[in-house]
């Protein structure tokens, strides 16, 4: 684990917790035919994005900062991106320490010796310093690049590409918004899978005159092992319902333990931190005052703490940063 980011979680332990307790080293296997989603319009999207790369002077793809090293569609490099200029963006910079952005720049250039040109974004900033290098490094490329048949195009197409609810419309917002002072042209959400089709041409410039790509999130047809399924699942890559909201939790809570950060016991109600997640979502759902009732085979009905409703509750608190600025990579960086 980064040094640094130790340093970054000694500063959220509570004085009152030590790091005495007992809790999991590894997490438990899960089914993995939870964690693969490919439904059919992103098999669909993937030949659609094929079909216009003749269109197409730069590709850039769009991934969590907080997953830098997890959950990537290799396909990519070898479908899209391989073969035209390429730029990896890592948005939701401020969801992790920035003191680590050189050292992700450089475990992904380790890895990958075409990932030559990497931006850290906030696309819910339009000043950040990512979203103002976009288009100038973007331009510069495709200048420098040999355009083969679109030689003659004055205008510059470029496709955005990346798995399911990194930020690639909001992205495109933003960068309309900055150069057209327009804003709406891709509908964004925070569930996985709101674009499902290749979308027309997104004017975002008038000089140059630049047209920009919104493409539907793809992933892998088989994730590679259930701890990239599970992050993916906890930056919302994959739906909730679709992997289980108290997996996600017991995952996130696997996690923040591995790591002293006990955020969660004042969040959830708790006396001190535990590694059960049963424990964890009964003391939130009596913290939250959060019941259901629940019918039994005679009819009759009890209610019970809503562990469901817990569960959701835990995941949007770290999603929204309550547990902190966390790289959930931490550990490839051993």
């Amino acid at each position: 684990m980064l040094e640094i980011v130790n340093l970054h979680y000694s500063a959220v332990i509570a004085p009152k917790f030590s790091m005495s307790n007992t809790f999991r080293t590894v997490f438990p296997t899960v089914n993995r035919d939870l964690l693969n989603w490919f439904p059919g319009h992103m098999g669909k999207g993937m030949k659609q994005m094929q079909q216009k790369l003749k269109q197409v002077d730069c590709v850039i793809e769009v991934h969590d900062a907080r997953i830098p090293l997890s959950g990537r569609n290799s396909e990519f490099r070898y479908t899209i991106s391989g073969v035209k200029p390429h730029i990896l963006v890592l948005n939701k910079k401020d969801k992790i320490d920035r003191r680590l952005q050189g050292q992700i720049v450089d475990r992904l250039q380790q890895e990958d010796s075409e990932a030559r040109h990497i931006l850290f974004t906030n696309c819910k900033d339009q000043s950040c310093n990512g979203i103002r290098k976009v288009m100038p490094l973007a331009q510069d490329l495709i200048l420098s690049s040999n355009r083969f048949n679109r030689a003659d195009q004055k205008e510059y197409c470029i496709m955005i590409i990346g798995v399911p609810n990194v930020g690639k419309s909001s992205l495109i917002n933003v960068l309309r918004n900055r150069h057209l002072n327009k804003k709406g042209a891709s509908q964004v959400g925070a569930v996985a899978g709101i674009t499902r089709s290749v979308l027309n041409k997104i004017k975002i410039s008038e000089d140059p005159l630049v047209y920009l790509l919104d493409t539907p999130g793809i992933l892998k047809p088989n994730i590679a092992d259930t701890e990239t399924g599970l992050r993916l699942a906890l930056v919302s890559c994959l739906q909730d319902h679709l992997v289980g909201e108290e997996l996600i939790a017991d995952y996130l809570l696997y996690l923040l333990n591995k790591r002293g950060n006990f955020k969660y016991v004042e969040l959830m109600g708790l006396k001190e931190p535990t590694d059960s997640i049963a424990e964890v979502l009964i003391a939130g759902s009596k913290h939250l005052d959060k019941t259901v009732r629940v019918r039994h085979y005679d009819g009759s009905f009890v209610i019970r703490p809503d562990a469901m409703l817990a569960a959701r509750h835990m995941i949007k608190a770290f999603r929204t940063g309550a547990f902190g600025k966390i790289l959930i990579d931490d550990d490839k960086f051993v």
